[in-house]
């Protein structure tokens, strides 16, 4: 118990801005490391052939969809263990740990088997993928259905691990994965060859995908040694019974999340479908562009979850002026690093465009989508760094609603407006899309700063359900 209680010391405690780095450097460097591997991923894609590059960002999200409930349950307890952990109340922690573990692999194990098997009528009917990358789509998605689920518990474990504030272990571990990653996707895309003859025979985005899973599942396994070993007092032991009072919690928490997140992942779908009426191009520029947002915005994704921990657990601990100020603090300083890191890939936009691609057509469209979009991303992070401040305190009903109207009102509705009703084209899809991430980053803004959220989920002073559970046996 006394690592659990150096975190909370530390996060409880210690300065604002040092503590967010130290809980945000090590989940940075994954953003980073992941950022390295999408990039790498797209620059073997685009040298098997010039549109295969937009192949996972037609499937992403898809996966995002039947990741929606995993989503939910992370916000819940994220919430609810980095609280617990607030308040020294270990044991009550340990139950929820292997509940939560439970809930996720049985879930994700059905949606994987669903996935695999309606992913044809997905991609035709609903994605409306280009016919040039409709049968390299299919495979993809194929095998990234085995991922549902490694995926799922990955988050799972380092959900975990990031409430009790140890973010630096996922962080080592996801390194090494990403390490593979690199590693195996050269052979894996573009083939391997031994004395003339293919050991591994060429297979693109079906070996992206494959090279995927098997990185995935290396981390998945590392993840689960590692809380094993180091929290032993916290490992999951898979249930046959939920606790109705976690339930609860979770739908109460997690629901709105889910739904965002499924809502969300709705509206990327349709936005790929009006990216799409305009062809291979296009959707392979919309791939391009998204990965310059990826470099600009590492800060933001580095260092959201550090905030919602930071915040959990300053209201466990009753602390509210003090989750509050880290609220303000922590939007002041991600949204200026974002600025900072967008300016910079502005200035060298054509550069990295052109490492990806050698047509002129998919050339001047990424340059376009850029231009129009990476300004909006300080917006983009202020939106983000609300979403962490709803998860950490456990009120995600604004930010739900907040990022519904985002994708729905704005990027779809007006996107179509601007795109087909004006003729704009692209150019209203991409300018749709930037002054969403506008609307959404004031309005987060002002909730956050009026901190109406700053109130922890569990009383002091009574016992509380989860307090009761803690004095039932654990239902394996």
């Amino acid at each position: 118990m006394e690592s659990l209680g150096k975190f909370r010391d530390n996060i409880l405690n210690g300065p604002i801005g040092k503590t967010l780095l130290w809980l945000g450097l090590p989940l940075m460097l994954v953003q980073l490391v992941n950022i390295s591997y999408n990039l790498v991923d797209s620059f073997w894609l685009s040298r098997y052939s010039e549109i295969a590059l937009a192949v996972p960002r037609q499937v992403w999200p898809t996966f995002m969809f039947l990741n929606a409930i995993i989503n939910g349950l992370m916000a819940a307890n994220l919430a609810i263990i980095s609280q617990l952990v607030g308040g020294r109340r270990y044991e009550e922690a340990h139950k929820i740990v292997s509940q939560f573990v439970t809930v996720s692999l049985s879930l994700n194990a059905v949606l994987a088997i669903a996935y695999f098997y309606l992913r044809p009528f997905i991609f035709r009917y609903i994605v409306q993928t280009p016919p040039a990358l409709y049968d390299d789509v299919l495979g993809y998605s194929g095998i990234i259905a085995i991922d549902i689920v490694l995926s799922a518990l990955t988050l799972t474990y380092s959900t975990i691990l990031q409430s009790i504030g140890d973010t630096r272990t996922p962080a080592y571990v996801n390194l090494v994965a990403a390490i593979a990653n690199f590693i195996l996707d050269p052979p894996f895309i573009i083939g391997l060859r031994i004395n003339g003859a293919y050991i591994i025979p060429p297979m693109g985005a079906v070996g992206a995908a494959t090279a995927t899973v098997l990185a995935r599942f290396s981390g998945l396994v590392a993840l689960m040694v590692f809380l094993n070993k180091r929290y032993p007092y916290l490992t999951p032991k898979l249930t046959r019974r939920l606790e109705k009072e976690w339930v609860l919690m979770s739908f109460k928490i997690g629901a709105p999340v889910t739904l965002m997140m499924a809502s969300n992942s709705l509206a990327f779908m349709f936005q790929n479908a009006l990216i799409n009426q305009y062809g291979e191009y296009a959707a392979t520029a919309a791939a391009i562009g998204f990965l310059l947002m990826d470099l600009a915005d590492a800060f933001l994704w580095g260092f959201t979850s550090s905030v919602a921990v930071m915040i959990g657990q300053a209201l466990g601990a009753n602390l509210i002026e003090r989750a509050r100020k880290i609220a303000r603090l922590a939007s002041l300083y991600i949204a200026v690093s974002t600025g900072i890191a967008s300016m910079i890939v502005f200035i060298f936009r054509g550069f990295f465009i052109n490492i990806f691609t050698s047509n002129a057509a998919v050339y001047a469209e990424a340059e376009r989508f850029v231009s129009l979009f990476l300004p909006s991303l300080p917006f983009f992070t202020l939106f983000f760094i609300g979403m962490s401040v709803g998860r950490g305190s456990g009120k995600t009903f604004i930010p739900t609603v907040v990022g519904v109207v985002r994708l729905w009102g704005v990027r779809l509705a007006l996107g179509y407006f601007l795109s087909n009703q004006l003729g704009w084209g692209t150019v209203g899809i991409w300018l749709a899309m930037a002054l969403s991430n506008y609307f959404s980053g004031l309005a987060m803004y002002g909730w956050v700063h009026r901190g109406s959220w700053a109130a922890p989920l569990f009383r002091h002073q009574e016992k509380i359900m989860l307090h009761r559970m803690g004095n039932k046996p654990l239902n394996r």
